[in-house]
């Protein structure tokens, strides 16, 4: 899906995404990533949902943000609370949905002027696929 131009190019935007990747500012990527709004995408190094841990929310807690958007995918799954500890610890919440669906709220909460991570877990295709 594409997504349309807006006043807030100067941050990091999701400007399309589709199963298999993200468009941030129209760079597509298509490895996990973590996105803020004012500072380029950096890798995340999250193979799958099941290899998550909380050496990755850590990552995530050291950018300090106001709240974490979890892409977990193709469809919606949670995290076990002992993952999040460090973040809940400092009351940094931690919304988990669908990757269509933390893009979207991403750049909602992007253009509101909040400091929110976005974290995509974006899985290799199945091989074969």
């Amino acid at each position: 899906m594409k997504l349309h131009v807006s006043p807030t190019q100067q941050y990091q935007t999701v400007t399309a995404y589709d199963e298999e990747g993200v468009e941030i500012n129209a760079v597509r990527f298509t490895n996990s990533l973590l996105v803020l709004p004012e500072s380029p995408p950096v890798a995340w190094p999250v193979a799958s949902f099941d290899a998550l841990s909380a050496e990755d929310f850590a990552r995530i807690d050291a950018t300090r943000p106001d709240v974490v958007i979890l892409g977990t995918g193709a469809r919606q799954r949670f995290v076990h609370p002992r993952l999040t500890a460090s973040l809940s610890s400092r009351r940094i919440g931690v919304e988990s949905m669908d990757n269509q669906a933390a893009c979207r709220t991403y750049n909602i909460l992007m253009a509101e002027g909040r400091k929110v991570a976005l974290a995509l877990i974006i899985e290799p295709p199945a091989a074969g696929a």
